[in-house]
């Protein structure tokens, strides 16, 4: 990578920070609109945006171009339906370190060195120790998180794949506009409530801009720089930030176990950052 570019940490902290700052947003809606019609907004709008910007109808589309961008595009909408969900139910940071397994799945697959393995079973624990601490959670809410978990490990699989096969940011438009009618049943029935409150149509597409244009369109650029197995690690950021915004958001006070949680994770992202195996281009990989 071009030592010009921002560090990946860097970009995943600031995609993060814009992520969950639509969360939170999108957690003050669900009192007036359900979850899966939120989820539906903001994958809507954020495709409407992103096509509309790049012009993605005058590039040219072959049948694999489309297949391989709406697989992508389902996961990820699956994905904002399944942790809406989850999130509905658990504490903000909580709900993304149990949707942080599948990441943690995909980074174990490519671990080749001790030195990643250990950064990558630190962490796990730090994750787990966030994802331990549930209080008022219901088993519903943990399956919905994993369910969103596993749609993550799908879509940094096949977000790899869009990314390297230069469909990019066409790719990631086009895909949440196919992503967006594949869940567009669970959210339809909401959009009486949001089209006559234009107070919550624009929270909603707010929450599309904050929490998919920006962080997905990050993921594009730093996917084509970074191997897959690394993106997969570096996702452990996100339960972190996810804490804290939920603490400075939506006052989601995080216990002395939550600080322990997060602290292994940032030394396990330190330890991470000099090993030469987890940081070096692999093509064979991706």
């Amino acid at each position: 990578m071009s030592s010009s570019r921002p560090a990946p940490e860097f970009l995943f902290v600031v995609g993060g920070i814009s992520q969950y700052l639509g969360a939170a947003t999108a957690i003050g809606l669900f009192d007036e609109i359900a979850p899966g019609g939120v989820a539906f907004l903001r994958v809507f709008g954020a495709a409407l945006l992103l096509i509309s910007f790049r012009r993605s109808w005058r590039r040219s589309w072959s049948r694999q171009n489309l297949l391989w961008a709406g697989a992508f595009g389902t996961s990820l909408a699956l994905m904002n339906l399944f942790i809406y969900l989850a999130m509905d139910r658990l504490p903000l940071g909580n709900a993304v370190a149990i949707e942080f397994l599948g990441p943690i799945a995909v980074a174990a697959i490519g671990t080749k060195s001790i030195r990643s393995a250990g950064a990558l079973v630190l962490a796990a624990s730090g994750v787990l120790i966030l994802a331990g601490v549930q209080g008022d959670g219901t088993l519903l809410g943990v399956l919905f998180a994993l369910m969103a978990g596993s749609m993550w490990a799908a879509y940094i699989v096949l977000g790899h794949r869009v990314a390297q096969d230069g469909l990019a940011i066409d790719g990631l438009g086009v895909g949440m506009f196919i992503g967006a009618l594949v869940i567009s049943p669970s959210g339809l029935g909401e959009m009486s409530v949001a089209l006559t409150d234009l107070r919550i149509l624009g929270l909603a597409l707010v929450t599309g801009l904050l929490s998919n244009v920006v962080p997905y369109v990050i993921d594009q650029f730093v996917m084509k720089e970074i191997t897959r197995s690394r993106f997969a690690f570096l996702q452990a950021l996100l339960p972190v930030t996810a804490t804290v915004v939920g603490f400075l958001s939506l006052a989601q006070s995080p216990s002395w176990a939550e600080c322990l949680g997060i602290g292994s994770v940032m030394l396990a992202i330190a330890i991470s950052g000099g090993d030469r195996e987890f940081r070096k281009q692999s093509r064979k990989e991706m």
